[in-house]
């Protein structure tokens, strides 16, 4: 079952975890009130004077491969009501489990969340191109979640709070060419064989060989591999002095950091919001194994390196342990808090009486959101992130972050240097 959601996680990571932009959404603006349907503002589904009922569609099957999204959720939930909800309604959040991959289900969970809850809010699922065609044809149904169809993304009723679309910032690529110039000239990667991994694994290289970069190795693997040894002594042999892993999750990243320290073969590496975990450095084969390898991101250190630094991160850390005690926190974790707290925001500006109508309004005007540093600034209205992106590196089994910008600056800490570089041939 493990290696089942992990190979499943390999497909989605890609989109899910880069910091991107794209000339074809860049300018595609969300939630206008002119693309709101009138019955909206009088729709009052799912709220009440005192609560405000939202719904979470996330894949929980196959080892709870998505429960972050919904344990994130219901996090910010505990956490609101903890300081008597938004406007004096407290959030609860019903949770709808889609099975992977039943497109019916997919179809059906959405139509009882339109009959029921006031707003879709912080869930994760790799079938949401389903929900997202049940959204289209109800235009007046707001979702604020994280989303991998292109095409959902793109919906008037739908905002993220960490729009995902394809392209690549040339602030880290252009800190490692100037560290290591002759690195640069001899890059390898590992890409999963998945649409969405190789998509994003294009824009970047699109951005890496616009900056000089050359890319020497890049082969596909299966979402079934478990051992790298074969892939490391080609990627030797290749001459790769540079190795991005920047788009794989930590049990992929942790199997390929054991054959390169067991071939004795050490290139500079950088890691990526999907290899971030709490678990990646003991399932390297420790802190020896990883000392010095390179985090690059457009998040905090939301596991709890940023805690004194960021107190929105020891918020985040309390409230999930209380909605779910002893339960691992993951990137899926921070999507669903980050949710639904652009959710709760929108909520607040939506009036004391809401409707759908009210809430659509109040998202299409936020135009700048970081949940209290959580994250880089994104603009959801526009459905589009920043540039800026924090970097870090491994010490004594520690992520430290690595000199960036004070927290207290007008950045919030995250690098704001250099720009997107829009890749349209994704």
């Amino acid at each position: 079952m493990a290696a089942v959601g992990a190979a499943l996680l390999v497909a989605v990571v890609g989109t899910a975890c880069s910091s991107t932009n794209s000339s074809t959404t860049a300018t595609t603006a969300a939630g206008g009130s002119a693309k709101i349907p009138a019955s909206a503002f009088s729709d009052r589904t799912g709220i009440t004077r005192t609560t405000v009922q939202v719904g979470n569609i996330s894949t929980l099957n196959i080892g709870g491969l998505f429960k972050g999204a919904l344990v994130g959720t219901q996090a910010y939930a505990a956490y609101v009501n903890s300081t008597g909800g938004i406007n004096g309604r407290k959030i609860v959040v019903s949770s709808g489990a889609d099975q992977f991959n039943n497109g019916a289900l997919n179809k059906a969970l959405p139509q009882t969340a339109i009959q029921n809850d006031f707003a879709l809010v912080g869930g994760f699922s790799l079938n949401d191109g389903y929900g997202g065609a049940v959204l289209a044809q109800n235009p007046g149904m707001p979702d604020v979640s994280v989303v991998l169809d292109p095409a959902t993304n793109k919906l008037p009723n739908v905002f993220s709070p960490v729009p995902e679309n394809t392209g690549w910032e040339t602030g880290p690529l252009q800190y490692f060419k100037d560290k290591y110039p002759t690195e640069v000239k001899a890059v390898g990667t590992l890409v999963a064989t998945s649409p969405s991994a190789v998509t994003d694994w294009n824009g970047e290289k699109a951005a890496m060989e616009h900056l000089g970069y050359k890319v020497v190795y890049q082969p596909q693997y299966p979402v079934t591999q478990t051992d790298f040894t074969q892939y490391v002594i080609a990627m030797r042999n290749a001459g790769v002095k540079m190795l991005f892993l920047d788009q794989m999750p930590a049990n992929y990243a942790s199997a390929v950091i054991k054959a390169l320290n067991d071939q004795n073969y050490h290139p500079v590496v950088v890691f990526g919001a999907a290899t971030y975990s709490s678990n990646l450095v003991h399932d390297s084969g420790g802190a020896a194994a990883v000392q010095g390898m390179y985090l690059e991101q457009n998040a905090s250190l939301y596991l709890g390196e940023d805690r004194n630094l960021i107190p929105a991160v020891g918020t985040f850390l309390h409230w999930v342990a209380v909605a779910s005690p002893g339960f691992k926190p993951d990137l899926f974790t921070m999507y669903g808090w980050v949710s639904a707290e652009l959710f709760s925001q929108a909520l607040k500006n939506a009036g004391s009486n809401p409707s759908r109508g009210s809430l659509l309004q109040a998202l299409s005007k936020i135009t700048t959101f970081n949940a209290n540093n959580l994250i880089s600034t994104t603009n959801p209205a526009a459905k589009t992130n920043g540039s800026c992106y924090l970097l870090a590196r491994i010490n004594n089994g520690q992520f430290q972050r690595l000199a960036d910008p004070p927290v207290s600056s007008s950045t919030g800490g995250y690098r704001c240097n250099g720009t997107y570089y829009l890749h349209t041939k994704a």
